[in-house]
């Protein structure tokens, strides 16, 4: 933009020159008219020359307020610019603030996570040893349980020697 702007400053100061020197062409045709005046003939190229020289000015004047409405298209153009500058601005705080609480937010959810895997080890090796704890205990139960089975068919069998006994006596 402000090459552009740099453009039309140099195409202003072009032209500014371009008037100037048609000023004053314009102003020695006039000294040389005014000299020869008398003479109908250079009344008709002073005619011609002054309308020239009005006509350049017009076209000057056009191409002068032409280059004003572009230099307003142009600040225009900048104001825009820089709102969107603005609001791509931001845009870019906005979203680097949620990938920034978005980082947080996982980082929390994977320690939570990391803590719950914790607890779920300490709970698996609690489980393991009470599962073992279970284990050992039932295998006692089981030898007391064999063992009380073996006392009682012994005095089953006491008892019913001794009942055969006591028929026998």
């Amino acid at each position: 933009m402000e090459a552009g702007f740099s453009e039309m400053r140099n195409e202003l100061q072009s032209r500014d020159a371009l008037w100037r020197r048609i000023q004053l062409e314009c102003q020695q045709l006039h000294t040389e008219l005014l000299k020869i005046r008398d003479d109908k003939d250079m009344q008709e190229i002073e005619i011609k020359h002054q309308s020239s020289c009005v006509q350049l000015t017009e076209q000057l004047e056009n191409k002068n307020a032409e280059l004003l409405l572009l230099a307003q298209s142009q600040e225009y153009q900048r104001e825009e610019l820089t709102k969107i500058r603005n609001h791509v601005y931001r845009e870019e705080q906005s979203h680097c603030s949620e990938q920034e609480r978005m980082k947080t937010e996982i980082s929390d959810l994977t320690e939570e996570l990391h803590q719950k895997e914790i607890t779920i080890a300490t709970i698996m090796e609690k489980a393991s040893l009470l599962e073992r704890q279970l284990k050992m205990e039932l295998e006692i139960k089981d030898k007391l349980l064999a063992k009380q089975q073996l006392l009682d068919f012994r005095y089953n069998i006491i008892k019913s020697e001794n009942t055969h006994l006591k028929d026998m006596v």
